[in-house]
């Protein structure tokens, strides 16, 4: 089945820079955060995510990977699951995408959950989530 809904990010906190090892140096800086996430629709509950990221500001050229907890209910079931995603930018594109939920992680009305997905932002701001699921 395929769902979708928004989703906004309410909070993020990166981790200080002091606490990562930094040992490595690249010319793409590294960074860690965890951020809340509320998302309405069809989609509708909230997530903790633990976002990695090799990226610069000033070019808007990198690569992010995140690992999501999600509370809530897709499409009127309620439970819990994990889904991890990524995606590449050269600036003026979004490529290179992965979007996975994570086999076993569901819980309550969610067990079993299993497929994959996509985000999206769109020229207003809008952010975009969409499933393509299964229950098992």
């Amino acid at each position: 089945m395929r769902t979708n809904g928004t989703f906004s990010v309410v909070s993020m906190q990166p981790v200080p820079a002091q606490e990562l090892s930094g040992k490595v140096a690249t010319a793409l800086s590294t960074g860690v955060a965890t951020m809340e996430k509320h998302f309405a629709g069809a989609v509708e509950g909230r997530s903790e995510t633990l976002f990695t990221s090799a990226y610069d500001i000033g070019r808007g050229v990198g690569t992010y990977v995140a690992m999501e907890s999600f509370e809530g209910a897709v499409d009127g079931r309620s439970g819990t699951f994990n889904f991890a995603h990524s995606a590449t930018t050269d600036g003026d594109n979004r490529r290179d995408e992965f979007f996975v939920l994570v086999p076993g992680s569901g819980t309550g009305e969610l067990a079993g959950i299993a497929g994959t997905g996509g985000l999206t932002v769109e020229a207003d701001g809008t952010h975009r989530i969409w499933l393509d699921y299964t229950l098992g």
